[in-house]
């Protein structure tokens, strides 16, 4: 199973890429999708599950507390290495490429949070994994519009080869988890840590994105939707 999820992240990151070729001016439903998709995996399931995992091991205050730290240090990494940074002002190819190359190796923690999820179990994997896929989808489209924005020789074949290298970035992280495992333990802390990220990158990053800049009913709505379709995979994987 993991490797239907491994593929569809490829294909996921590649058609948010093509997508941003045709439509770059349209993205707003599918930004508040995926912040709710987001968010709703880093409340419905990764908390929960890593406070189920650690409650032999941790008090639930020191789980959130790793879930708070890892919000933290996202937004740290965020400000430093400019993920998700909408570039403004002069345009420049250095920009282009130090903002695809973020969002790439964003998308490679991605494939190690899909491989992680799945060593604690198939629903866990399952539900992360669609988040991380939709979520992915907004990589690609965010990758094409750095780079065409930024690019002034040759925009649209570089930014092919960005997309290219930002699709392949999950599959890479995915495969990376083959070669370790976690004990229950450990596992609880991963977990609330990435909770933490996604939190910060749906309700940090995604949900103002999609809010601000197209604001309506209809990227609101969306944004529950998503959160609803976790939620829903969520409760039909514990069937």
């Amino acid at each position: 199973m993991i490797l239907l999820f491994t593929i569809l992240t490829f294909f996921s990151t590649l058609a948010g890429g093509l997508f941003a070729f045709r439509h770059k001016d349209k993205p707003g439903l599918i930004s508040g999708f995926s912040a709710g998709a987001v968010i709703g995996v880093s409340f419905f399931d990764l908390l929960p599950e890593s406070l189920s995992l650690g409650n032999r091991y941790y008090t639930p205050g020191f789980i959130t507390a790793l879930a708070a730290l890892g919000f933290f240090f996202y937004m740290i990494m965020d400000r430093l290495t400019l993920l998700h940074f909408h570039y403004k002002g002069i345009q420049t190819n250095n920009r282009g490429n130090l903002g695809a190359g973020s969002l790439s190796v964003h998308s490679f923690f991605d494939g190690i949070a899909i491989g992680i999820a799945f060593q604690t179990s198939n629903s866990v994997g399952i539900a992360v994994a669609m988040a991380v896929i939709v979520h992915d989808f907004s990589d690609g489209l965010n990758t094409v519009s750095v780079v065409l924005k930024n690019d002034n020789l040759n925009r649209r074949r570089h930014a092919f080869k960005w997309l290219l290298a930002d699709s392949i970035a999950p599959v890479l992280g995915i495969t990376s988890t083959f070669f370790f495992t976690l004990s229950d333990a450990m596992f609880a802390v991963v977990l609330s840590i990435f909770s933490g990220f996604f939190f910060y990158i749906g309700a940090s990053d995604l949900l103002p994105e999609s809010q601000h800049k197209y604001p309506s009913m209809w990227t609101t709505g969306m944004t529950i939707f998503g959160a609803a379709v976790i939620y829903a995979v969520l409760k039909l994987g514990a069937l």
